[in-house]
């Protein structure tokens, strides 16, 4: 733009001297004037140009955190659907915390970090709603159902066909009761007259399992996924683990029975937005947006695919 005002005096300059005038001083000064203030004109209006690009550069850039706590059989699928959320919001990063539903509960409850809580069981969320009030209002939801299912692996030989002669193995990978699928396991025994009745079947303890099976040795295990571990290392005959969790175990994994919902009762999978102070509003959001794709109809053939029943109530 100077470069053109200054072409533009230097012309009127030529022009002036044909016609046998001279421009006078005041026509000097006035065209010098006028292209210095245009050039400054044109300075601030590129330096507030590349300051607003900068910010708004700056914007779409900033990331955003969310801490989801899953319960360990949701481990594997949460991975894909978190790849599938970051296609369309690069922008958010999500840290999984993958343990026991009660273990994750109890870090909540002792101040950890934690925006999105995924649990395996009713309970744990009941207990961070009801009783810690650390749930948002309106943004509790169940996603899915599970089957808990009794394994072997392939080359095992066991005698075991199902949950009913399960004491037949030599030894069994079962969860404690404090952890969702452990408690599940229990109250099916307990409804299949296996185990004697009790108000809280998650107060079981594992030895009390043992000598109703007759002495058959049980590995206790703090979590799913160390249950399916246990079993396909050989370090056990049998287990019992949710049936999502064979999933790419297929060839090494055999599932002799999968419990009824009957006797276990459903397997459901709530999951919800946790009071966080640590929180930012840009992080609510994110943390909120994540749950409403965790629901959604694209989640649910993921979900499927994972073998997890998607029929909840």
């Amino acid at each position: 733009m100077c470069r053109k005002v200054t072409a533009g005096v230097i012309a009127a300059a030529m022009l002036m001297g044909v016609s046998g005038c001279s421009p006078s001083k005041s026509v000097e000064t006035t065209a010098a004037t006028k292209a210095e203030t245009t050039a400054a004109e044109t300075t601030a209006a590129a330096t507030e140009a590349a300051t607003e690009a900068a910010t708004e550069a700056e914007a779409g850039d900033e990331k955003t955190e969310i801490q989801v706590f899953i319960a360990a059989s949701l481990n594997t699928v949460m991975q894909d659907l978190a790849k599938m959320y970051n296609e369309q919001h690069p922008e958010v990063t999500i840290t999984f915390n993958a343990d026991s539903s009660g273990k994750l509960l109890t870090q909540i409850e002792e101040g950890y970090s934690c925006d999105v809580f995924f649990s395996a069981a009713q309970k744990q969320m009941n207990t961070l709603d009801e009783e810690d009030k650390l749930v948002v209002e309106g943004t509790r939801k169940n996603v899915v159902n599970n089957q808990v299912c009794v394994i072997t692996t392939k080359d095992s030989g066991t005698k075991v066909t199902g949950l009913q002669n399960i004491g037949e193995a030599a030894s069994i990978a079962l969860a404690d009761g404090s952890v969702p699928v452990g408690k599940y396991a229990r109250q099916a025994m307990v409804n299949a007259g296996m185990l004697p009745k009790t108000e809280d079947v998650s107060k079981i303890t594992t030895e009390e399992v043992s000598q109703a099976l007759g002495g058959v040795e049980i590995s206790e295990q703090s979590n799913v996924s160390k249950v399916l571990a246990a079993v396909t290392e050989g370090s056990c005959e049998v287990g019992t683990t949710y049936y999502s969790d064979t999933y790419g175990y297929e060839d090494q994994v055999v599932i002799l029975e999968k419990i009824p919902y009957d006797l276990t009762g459903n397997v459901i999978y709530p999951i919800a937005q946790v009071q966080n102070e640590e929180a930012d509003d840009a992080e609510k959001a994110a943390a909120l947006d994540f749950i409403r794709f965790v629901t959604s109809d694209d989640a649910k053939t993921v979900f499927q695919n994972y073998y997890f029943d998607t029929e909840v109530e």
